[in-house]
């Protein structure tokens, strides 16, 4: 069993910001899917989950409802709950140094200054998960990289994560899967 995490924070506040593209390409992915979000699992797991095959792995959707700087706590929950090895967790996340519109897979490594993959490591006391980054590029000159992610996204970046984007986080999964499995 997979365990895919989308990074976010709760609430329409934050809906359609950069912040929050895990949670709208783990949207995607469910509604793709068929999957329902269980969202009565918040007092259990601190956050929404959805489960089901996505490429015919078995999985479980995770959004985080602890805010991003607290994904780590609900991300160790649903690993105990669901007995869910670090190396099986994918963690999808914003990034601003992966240019605009691109994506990019890691495995391991450091939290690189995102502090939703720093309260996974911490909490877990692991770094040896997947992660898939969507690039939303460096912040546009004067502004204040925090601010630029929790700023709404543009209706092209929006467009993105719905096309493109999508379509290479399928790929990138694939991949993780399959590599998995051999």
């Amino acid at each position: 069993m997979k365990l895919l995490v989308g990074l976010g924070n709760p609430g329409p506040k934050y809906e359609t910001t950069r912040h929050n593209a895990g949670f709208l390409v783990l949207d995607l992915l469910a509604e793709d899917a068929k999957l329902a979000w269980d969202e009565g699992a918040q007092g259990r797991f601190g956050g929404d989950i959805a489960k089901g095959s996505i490429l015919g792995e078995s999985c479980v959707l995770l959004k985080p409802m602890t805010y991003m700087n607290r994904s780590g706590r609900s991300v160790t929950e649903v690993m105990r709950f669901f007995k869910i090895d670090i190396r099986d967790v994918v963690v999808i996340h914003d990034d601003i140094d992966v240019p605009a519109g691109k994506v990019k897979a890691r495995d391991g490594g450091s939290h690189g200054g995102h502090n939703g993959i720093r309260s996974i490591i911490d909490e877990s006391g692991q770094s040896e998960f997947h992660r898939i980054k969507l690039g939303f590029g460096r912040p546009p000159e004067k502004w204040d990289p925090a601010d630029w992610l929790l700023s709404q996204m543009t209706n092209e970046e929006l467009l993105a994560i719905q096309s493109e984007m999508l379509k290479e986080v399928y790929d990138r999964l694939k991949h993780i899967f399959l590599r998995k499995a051999s």
